[in-house]
């Protein structure tokens, strides 16, 4: 296979969308879209990777470095236009002697198995999409199979702007090739801005290879202003959707359950009616995920049952057969087969062991303001309801808690531990609360 590398423009302002996050790291599945883009240039194989960013978005040069290093950085200043964009990369793509893709950090939707087929063709060869409404996109003008030029729409003729099949933006050539012709192109367009496009034409004339290759529409889609957004947040969970129904995963009101960008869900799980996966989210086949649950960060065992209404943090751990239901909250535990917390709990840093009930409102009081410490609940221990647990402290196996107790201190294996106040009962004391009460309101109206 011929080598890979990918320019991915990233440079524009994006004031339509009208937001203090830079455009490309707005989200789509719970990942900045220009991680999309980036995942499509590693899943192509491209050994080497560029992001062109502007000087006004520090926000998108600390991303790119976070995630590929400072060496992966280009910096467009001016923005002039989309042939300038490409040329800020030409000096890190200097002794590089394969093909490069140029794909945009924008365009959320684009895989690497749409992008493929551009590569291994010789010459210029773009990526094309039937539009439903071509509007402003700029047009293919094909000669048989034969790529004659792409013309932006305020350059072109009425017999032009009739085509529908039209440009996204995505471009591959040999490395040289593509440089080399970049340096010949001109602004002596309407905007006065450096064309990529320009480059089919110009290699058209020298004699090289110029081709399309199809997309959808929605592969290609790029995002602008917060609507388009929305409308590809939409069109990524139809397809996440229904990957997940194909694989066997069973969804009664798939269009209310919403995933993230590497949600893992295996078949014969069930996930009721408005359920949102954030990152992380890993579900073993057979669990069962019930209404109105948010799983971030966590991990569900095969037979387990989340919810409803149950929230699942980072490092929540539920192993096979673990039941969490209505109103729990469980951050940073690992709960081990058959242990349940059926309501109203919160379980922060610790662990449950096998069999253990956990009663309604109980709490693992984990920080004290400063630091967060662990509760271990061992083995077949029951905690009463309405039970804080004060970390740190452990629960030994067997061990039963009394409900309304404060436990501070360990409590041994198969020992059973109180503690709350003595109940004191006064008889008549209500009624005396209450005279007392209304006379005093009697005397001050």
């Amino acid at each position: 296979m011929t080598r890979r590398a990918a320019i991915i423009l990233a440079a524009g302002q994006g004031t339509r969308m009208k937001s203090p996050v830079p455009k490309v790291l707005h989200r789509v599945g719970h990942r900045a879209m220009l991680d999309h883009a980036i995942d499509a240039a590693e899943g192509l194989g491209c050994e080497r990777i560029v992001v062109v960013v502007g000087s006004h978005s520090p926000e998108v040069r600390a991303h790119v470095e976070e995630r590929l290093g400072a060496a992966a950085l280009a910096v467009q200043d001016p923005p002039l236009g989309t042939g300038h964009a490409v040329r800020a990369a030409e000096s890190l793509l200097a002794d590089f002697d394969g093909e490069v893709v140029v794909t945009y950090g924008d365009v959320p939707l684009l895989r690497a198995a749409d992008i493929a087929p551009v590569f291994g063709r010789g010459g210029v060869t773009v990526i094309g999409f039937e539009a439903r409404d071509p509007g402003a996109y700029g047009r293919l003008v094909m000669e048989g199979d034969t790529l004659a030029a792409i013309t932006e729409a305020k350059e072109a003729s009425p017999e032009v702007l009739a085509l529908t099949t039209c440009n996204s933006g995505v471009m591959a050539a040999p490395a040289r090739l593509l440089f080399e012709l970049l340096g010949r192109v001109t602004n002596a367009n309407a905007k006065g801005e450096y064309y990529l496009t320009d480059v089919v034409a110009l290699a058209r004339a020298q004699g090289a290879p110029t081709r399309a290759v199809m997309a959808s529409e929605d592969a290609v889609m790029g995002v602008n202003a917060q609507a388009e957004l929305a409308q590809a947040e939409a069109l990524f969970q139809k397809v996440q959707r229904e990957a997940f129904l194909a694989a066997g995963v069973t969804m009664s009101a798939p269009d209310t359950v919403h995933f993230a960008w590497d949600t893992q869900v295996g078949a014969g799980t069930v996930i009721e009616p408005f359920v949102v996966f954030g990152p992380g989210a890993r579900i073993a086949e057979n669990a069962r995920i019930r209404s109105f649950s948010h799983i971030e960060g966590a991990t569900v065992a095969s037979g387990a049952e989340v919810g409803p209404y149950a929230r699942l943090r980072p490092g929540a751990d539920l192993a096979e057969d673990v039941k969490v239901g209505n109103f729990v909250e469980v951050k940073a535990v690992r709960m081990d087969r058959g242990a349940k917390a059926n309501h109203l709990a919160y379980l922060g840093d610790g662990s449950v062991g096998a069999g253990a009930n956990v009663g309604a409102g109980t709490i693992f009081c984990n920080y004290d303001g400063f630091n967060k410490a662990r509760t271990e609940v061992g083995e077949g221990a029951f905690i009463g309801s309405n039970s804080s647990l004060v970390a740190p402290v452990s629960i030994g196996a067997g061990a039963l808690v009394g409900s309304g107790s404060v436990i501070t201190k360990d409590v041994p294996a198969d020992a059973l531990a109180f503690g709350r106040a003595r109940q004191i009962v006064k008889e008549g004391g209500g009624k005396a609360f209450r005279e007392k009460a209304k006379a005093k309101k009697e005397q001050t109206s």
